[in-house]
This record gives C-alpha cells, structure tokens and sequence, in this order.
C-alpha cells in the first residue's frame, strides 16, 4: 500500500474535519438547513435575542445549532482527538499496533473512579446541594483519580517485579499487571453497580455506553484545556518515541531516558482518559483503530503521526456522533455503541492479519 506524504495527509485530515463538523451541526432528530447556519452567522450569533424580527422556526434551529449542537460537536472532536492520541502514543510505548490505554488500566480505572463518584456522591449532588460545575469537577476528579491509581500500581509492579539488577521497567510485566487492575476494576464497577439504587445505576449504565448529550461549556473547556496539556507533552517526545521503536536498548544508546518518557507518556494517557471518560463516558476503540489506521497511511513517524492520529480521531467521533443522532432518529444511539460496532470488525481484521503474518 503507497503512503501519502505526510504533510499532504495532515493537510488533508484538517479539511476533511471541516464537512464532518459541519454534518455535526446539521444532523439530527431535527435536521437543520444549512440556510440557518449561514443566517445565523450573517447576525453575528444575536438571532435568539432578535425579538419578532426573526422568524420563530429560525430562532428555534438557531438554538438548536447554538445550545445544543456546537459544544456537543465540540466536545466529540475534543474527545475524540484526545483518545486518538493517548492510543497512538501508548502503540508507541509498547511497539505493538494492537496497544490501547484501557491495556495498562488507564479506561477502566478511570470508569471505576467516575463510578464511584456517581454512586457516594450522586444523590447529594442531585438534591441540589451542588451546581454543575461541582459536579462535573468531581466526577473529572473521580475518573482521573482512578486512572492514576491504576496506572501508578501498575507501574510500581512492573518497576518492581523487574528486580534491582534489571534496567527499567517491564513492559510485559506492565501489561500482564495492566489486565489485572483492569479485571480489579471491573470487580469494583460491579460492586459499585450492585449497592446503587435504581436511578444512580441508569445513570451508570449510560454514562458506561459512552455519551455526548451533555456536552456544554464547561465540558468543552475542560476537554480543550486537557488536550492542549496532552499534545503539547507527547508531540515534545515524538523523536524518543521514534528511537523507542528500534528497542529499549538501542533508544537508550541514542541518548534517550526511557524511564522517564515511560513515566511522561503514562501520566498524560492517565489524564487525556480521565478527562476524556468524565465529560463523555466510556468510548471504546477509537484509540486502538485510529492510530493503526493513520501508521498505515503515513508511517510509524511520531512527529506525524501523533498529529494525524488527533485529527483523524476527532473526525471520526464527530461523525459517529452525527451518526449515533439519525440511524434511530427521533432516539439516539449512545456514541460508545457506535464506535464499537464501527471498530470491533476493525479489530478482528487486524487479528486476522497478525495471524497470516505470523503463519
């Protein structure tokens, strides 16, 4: 398969974000004509405060677009550059094509930290003792605490078990002690589950599928503000991402400090998965297909491929979001389904692959 040019691919990838964030904002159980976007736009944004001028139809699917439609689509391009990235940097960290942050515990723990925080403190934020902002604060709080925790144990084992006489850490220690905080987690998810009462599991079943309903400012904010942080630390180790591909040893004769790009990559997969799973729930597979399918196009290059990865990501939660709005219009689908029934087929492709290779 020939490969574009990098610069060519993410010039590429940009353009096409423009027409998917579009369809975000026209698509859906009401669809709205672009007419309305560009009449809006031509008010500088004032439509809904236009009084009688302004027709009522226009004024409702400019609130739509304003209220309702932006930062949801805001928020699946936020998020889904997000996973996008922290996917392709931890496929680096391991050298395997296969590699996703929920491998090390990252998504589960944080689902067990969200959970927890819906379950202890759901009821007495619903009673109205807090705002929204406390509640999404520690639910963020709840989902980043338990990825850390999860990525700090699973760390410490793999440092440890690596013996005092080894070199760094494990990394098949890593995700042999990965799947077992994951299944740890998992344990916690259910129990959680079990003592909730009926609403706090609905919540907690939803929230689970992955979903975009909710999205608002203060959502968006701290998605954007959290993937600023992500990219500007993984795109500054792109080149030790690159020696690390030729092997630990060889990454370190190249003057590369592996432990602590080890630790960096980690920490900031912790925190793009954290936030990522507090503003919009679990969502599986888009940090597993997105880098594989952009390492295809492109190159295994980390200068370009965490990049591409961001913006491919973003397109493609953006589009299954548009998606999760029409295929069972006037209901919706959560996005996490989407992703998945987009992905699984992926995933068993790439399996199918490794095993012709290996044959």
């Amino acid at each position: 398969m020939s490969r574009l040019k990098p610069s060519v691919f993410l010039w590429l990838a940009g353009l096409a974000l423009l027409p998917a964030m579009l369809a975000g904002l026209l698509l859906g159980p009401v669809t709205i004509p672009f007419s309305a976007l560009v009449d809006g736009l031509s008010n500088g944004f004032s439509i809904a405060d236009s009084g009688a001028s302004v027709a009522p139809e226009l004024q409702r699917q400019w609130l739509i677009l304003s209220a309702i439609r932006l930062p949801r689509m805001l928020l699946a391009a936020l998020v889904g550059a997000c996973l996008a990235i922290c996917g392709a940097a931890m496929q680096g960290l391991f050298r395997n094509p296969l590699a996703d942050p929920s491998l090390i515990g990252v998504s589960a723990g944080a689902s067990a930290g969200a959970s927890f925080v819906i379950v202890f403190a759901g009821g007495w934020l619903q009673a109205g003792h807090g705002n929204e902002a406390l509640g999404l604060s520690l639910l963020a709080g709840g989902a980043f605490g338990g990825g850390f925790i999860a990525v700090l144990v699973v760390y410490r084992l793999a440092s440890s078990a690596s013996g005092p006489l080894s070199r760094g850490t494990s990394v098949a220690t890593m995700l042999l002690a990965g799947i077992a905080i994951s299944a740890l987690a998992g344990a916690c998810n259910s129990a959680l589950s079990f003592v909730a009462d009926n609403d706090m599991l609905r919540r907690i079943s939803l929230w689970q599928m992955g979903r975009l309903d909710g999205a608002n400012g203060l959502r968006v904010a701290l998605a954007g503000l959290a993937l600023v942080v992500i990219v500007a630390g993984l795109v500054s180790q792109s080149r030790a991402l690159n020696a690390l591909l030729l092997g630990e040893s060889e990454a370190r004769f190249l003057g590369v400090n592996v432990e602590q790009l080890k630790r960096r990559v980690v920490l900031l997969t912790a925190l793009g998965v954290g936030v990522s799973v507090a503003v919009a729930g679990a969502i599986a597979f888009v940090g597993l297909v997105v880098p594989h399918i952009v390492r295809l196009l492109i190159g295994p290059d980390h200068r370009f491929l965490l990049p591409g990865s961001a913006l491919i990501g973003a397109l493609l939660l953006v589009l299954a979001d548009a998606l999760s709005r029409v295929i069972v219009a006037p209901a919706e689908l959560p996005v996490g389904i989407v992703t998945a029934l987009l992905g699984v087929p992926f995933f068993f492709s790439l399996l199918l692959r490794q095993r012709t290779r290996v044959a």
